[in-house]
């Protein structure tokens, strides 16, 4: 099997700055490839702007810009946000990349040289919002069922034959199961399908700001076939690259994977894989979609303006005297822990302190601290004796086993479950009185184990809150090299120096 696995985040619209939602969908793409890293894979991780569309193009005329000025000032707010909560993204691309152009057109063109691409006339619902077309039957209220606005147009277009690829996708997904996650989103992909596929038009001439149509100026490709081809256009598809042979021919059974909000489950799990059919190309592997965040059990809203800014969240961390990077992996933890990815939740702040004080600091923090501190006073800051602790060698694999279903919150219950039963041990077996009844020997026995558990616990948390893990792996002298999976089996050795420690995860006031 191929070690090579490509994960993708959408890309982000630019018709505003990121929020919340945008941060917890690429932390999921992160963690699956961190973990995958650390378990020896080579991993592509790709993220990026989606910038063109009629609605970019209003957004830029609003505020006296040109499209492009627009699109440079709101992209950087994306890759200002992907940096700052310390993703690990192999290539940020923008839509607007001279090799991404170029790629669409070429796509563009194999669709067309295949059959599938003919001209007529479109008349129908259309929602600027949504950059997306309605069936008359899918209008509720004069609107989109997104709540949208939808506007009658009548103009000459290209079609993509859709259609034709209604019966395809029912039994590619009958075939392969694991497709569309997770299984209700699944059920309505199948549920869209077999109400019927009509051909879908791919082109526009009421606006300019696209990526023009080869051999036909007036038209600019639909911003769904354009932003679509990006995770292509990444791989260096026009070339043939080694990249796109690497990573979208010879990947690993569970990759490509592209990991969507479920507002845009339609243009993934139907679209995509009808063009990718059309021209010939593989599918990806997997395609999940998760839920939406409530602030505080209220629908989350521009109008309301309860919208939660990843960057005012750790501000709020910071004011409760949290260091920013503990901030960030606080933030981290909490979004990736508190709901079933797939799942709608709700973003509350006394949750969001419980969590962390009850799983972290109480936790994890709090036993790093007394098996730590014990070794510094009571064994020279060494670790006296070999560990002889083989327990929970299969966390790994049941860990391995949770990511792969992209089940992020029962990877870390493995995590927390398993440090809940270290520091029962501990507390049973009560070093310090060991020490008081001068058994040293068992003593430092006890704090060796300890230490090696700690270490296992810190080298499970990488993916998911690097910085405090590895701060925790530096107490225990780990060099970075030997912070990844390959090394989890092998314990720590008799003498290791212990570092000065600090407090891993210090409670939310």
């Amino acid at each position: 099997m191929s070690k090579n696995f490509y994960v993708t985040t959408p890309i982000y619209y630019v018709n505003d700055k990121p929020h919340i939602g945008h941060a917890y969908t690429s932390l999921a793409a992160d963690i699956l490839a961190r973990f995958k890293r650390l378990d020896n894979f080579n991993v592509f991780f790709l993220t990026g702007t989606d910038e063109h569309g009629q609605k970019v193009e209003k957004s830029a005329i609003n505020q006296n810009k040109s499209p492009q000025e627009f699109c440079d000032e709101i992209s950087v707010k994306f890759k200002n946000l992907a940096n700052f909560m310390g993703y690990s993204h192999d290539h940020f691309i923008r839509t607007t990349d001279k090799n991404h152009k170029k790629t669409a057109q070429k796509f563009w063109q194999i669709l067309e040289e295949k059959g599938y691409i003919y001209k007529d006339i479109y008349e129908g619902w259309y929602a600027i919002r949504d950059e997306a077309f309605y069936n008359e039957d899918e209008i509720i209220d004069g609107k989109a069922p997104t709540g949208a606005e939808v506007v009658w147009e009548k103009q000459e277009s290209y079609f993509f034959k859709l259609s034709e690829f209604e019966k395809p996708l029912l039994d590619y997904i009958a075939k392969n199961p694991d497709f569309i996650a997770p299984q209700s989103k699944k059920n309505e992909v199948i549920s869209f399908l077999k109400s019927g596929l009509k051909d879908l038009s791919i082109s526009r001439t009421s606006f300019n700001w696209g990526v023009k149509v080869p051999n036909n100026e007036n038209h600019v490709i639909y911003v769904w076939l354009d932003a679509l081809t990006n995770y292509l256009s990444a791989l260096n598809f026009c070339d043939n690259d080694q990249k796109y042979q690497d990573f979208w021919q010879k990947t690993s059974q569970n990759s490509p994977i592209h990991i969507v909000g479920k507002d845009i489950l339609r243009f993934h799990a139907i679209y995509w894989p009808a063009f990718l059919m059309a021209a010939e190309i593989p599918l990806p592997k997997k395609i999940y979609a998760h839920g939406w965040w409530t602030n505080e059990g209220q629908k989350i809203s521009k109008s309301i303006g309860n919208i939660i800014d990843p960057f005012e969240e750790v501000e709020w961390l910071k004011s409760k005297e949290i260091k920013e990077k503990t901030a960030i992996d606080y933030l981290r933890y909490f979004l990736i822990k508190e709901i079933p990815f797939g799942s709608d939740g709700n973003y509350a702040k006394e949750q969001f302190i419980n969590r962390i004080n009850s799983e972290l600091a109480n936790n994890i923090g709090n036993l790093t601290q007394r098996c730590l501190t014990m070794i510094h006073k009571n064994c020279d800051s060494k670790i006296k004796k070999e560990p002889n602790c083989n327990e929970n060698i299969q966390i790994l694999e049941n860990i391995r086993e949770k990511i792969g279903k992209l089940e992020f919150d029962k990877a870390l219950d493995e995590i927390i479950n398993f440090a809940n039963q270290i520091n029962k041990e501990f507390n049973d077996y009560a070093p310090w009185n060991l020490k008081k009844d001068g058994k040293i020997d068992k003593m430092e026995q006890v704090l060796s184990n300890t230490a090696e558990n700690i270490r296992k616990i810190a080298i499970l948390l990488l993916p998911f809150i690097e910085n405090s893990s590895r701060m925790i792996l530096g107490f225990l002298n780990i060099n970075k090299e030997q912070q990844n999976f390959n090394n989890f089996g092998k314990k720590l050795e008799k003498g290791v120096e212990i570092n000065e420690i600090e407090v891993a995860f210090p409670r939310i006031k």
